[in-house]
């Protein structure tokens, strides 16, 4: 780059705009919240103030990524009471969910925070749990213009995908227990 190409690049950075991203990380493959919590971790690293919600996993978990999380301090929440595929009450399920996201516009409006990880959170919508249309015109009038917003889960639709900033869809190629039987193994999957 000559320094006339440098200069100009270095303005560009300067001019662009800063805003809080809604950050979206879907499909059938893993790894969504594994990225998710990279990006709590490099912002808890930069001083910034994260959180985290988990909508599905059992309040009672307690997985590697919530050990490491209050060692450093995050804050982190979990609403759900298992996978739906394994719960013994839906609409206990579903009652958990919307607590949940309670929790989540409570936050987003006084949680002061950098970065705000909404863990598993497409399922709810999906589920017909939530109102897409709802969160969707919530969100737009009420995050913080600053606020870094991260959703996972699979099944995204079309319109959450046109609202977020940025959408990662993780795709399966090879997965270890569909292909050798081998089964999920702590600091790898949980």
């Amino acid at each position: 780059m000559t320094t006339l190409e440098t200069q100009s690049a270095t303005e560009k950075r300067r001019k662009s705009p800063k805003k809080g991203l809604v950050i979206l990380n879907t499909g059938n493959g893993k790894g969504k919240t594994t990225a998710a919590l990279g990006i709590v971790m490099r912002a808890w690293g930069r001083g910034m103030r994260v959180g985290v919600i988990q909508f599905l996993k059992n309040e009672h978990a307690r997985y590697g990524e919530i050990k490491a999380a209050e060692k450093m301090g995050v804050d982190w929440i979990v609403t759900g009471d298992g996978w739906t595929w394994k719960s013994r009450d839906i609409d206990e399920s579903a009652a958990r969910a919307r607590h949940g996201w309670d929790l989540a516009k409570e936050r987003i409006l006084n949680g002061g925070y950098d970065v705000l990880l909404l863990d598993e959170f497409t399922y709810t919508i999906y589920f017909d749990w939530l109102d897409e249309t709802e969160i969707i015109a919530w969100l737009k009038a009420n995050k913080p213009p600053m606020l870094h917003l991260i959703i996972t889960g699979r099944y995204a639709s079309q319109a959450l995908m046109d609202y977020a900033d940025l959408v990662t869809e993780m795709c399966e190629i090879k997965h270890p227990y569909a292909e050798q039987g081998i089964t999920a193994q702590p600091g790898i999957e949980f």
